[in-house]
This record gives C-alpha cells, structure tokens and sequence, in this order.
C-alpha cells in the first residue's frame, strides 16, 4: 500500500512538474536578465542610463513575476525527489539484533568466555 502512495504522489508530481517547465524556463530567463540590468545599473554612471536601466528593470521583473507558477514546479521537484528518495529506502530492511540468532550467539561465546 505504501508503494502504491508512493506512486500515485510521484505521478501527480511528475505531471505538475511537466506543465510548469514552461514557467520555469521563463523565470529562470527572467530573472538572469533582471540580474544583468542590475549589474548594469550599479555601472551605470549617469542619471538618465539609470533610469533607462530602472524603467526596464521594472518591466522584466513584472514579466517575472507572470511565472509564478515556476514555484509550484519547483515544489513538484522536490516532492518527486522525496518520492524517489522513500522508494528507494523502502527496500533496505533493518535486522535487528535480538531477532538475529547469530548475533545471539556471538553475544553468549563471549559472555562463556569472559569467564
């Protein structure tokens, strides 16, 4: 039944993330190009290229702010990592030491040994 949640919130993930690559690749575009405005607006020197540089600054950050929907891709991500990562360690089993009889074993020959 686990593997069965598993797959079912790997699928919607997987779905999510495959409709907002757009988005993504939007913002990520978005905000590079916000970054060298930035760059270029502490360069600048005069008053009227730091407005010009403002103005479009401006503009490509309310473009960004349209893929929004980039971070509910991201999250989607993230969550199919989770999926993978549990799916995975789903697999290891864990013997315990009371259960195991060699261990067991190798307890009391040392404890007869002690003595």
């Amino acid at each position: 039944m686990k593997k069965f949640g598993l797959l079912l919130a790997g699928g919607i993930a997987a779905i999510i993330l495959l409709t907002s690559i757009g988005p993504m690749i939007g913002l990520l575009v978005g905000l590079a190009v916000l970054y060298v405005i930035f760059k270029q607006f502490l360069k600048a020197e005069s008053t009227g290229g730091k407005i010009v540089l403002g103005i479009i600054g401006f503009f490509v950050l309310m473009a960004s702010i349209h893929n929004a929907p980039a971070i509910i891709g991201v999250v989607a991500a993230y969550v199919l990592y989770l999926v993978y990562k549990n799916w995975n360690s789903s697999k290891k089993t864990v013997v315990k030491e009371e259960s195991d009889p060699f261990v067991n074993f190798e307890k009391q020959w040392n404890e007869l040994n002690k003595n």
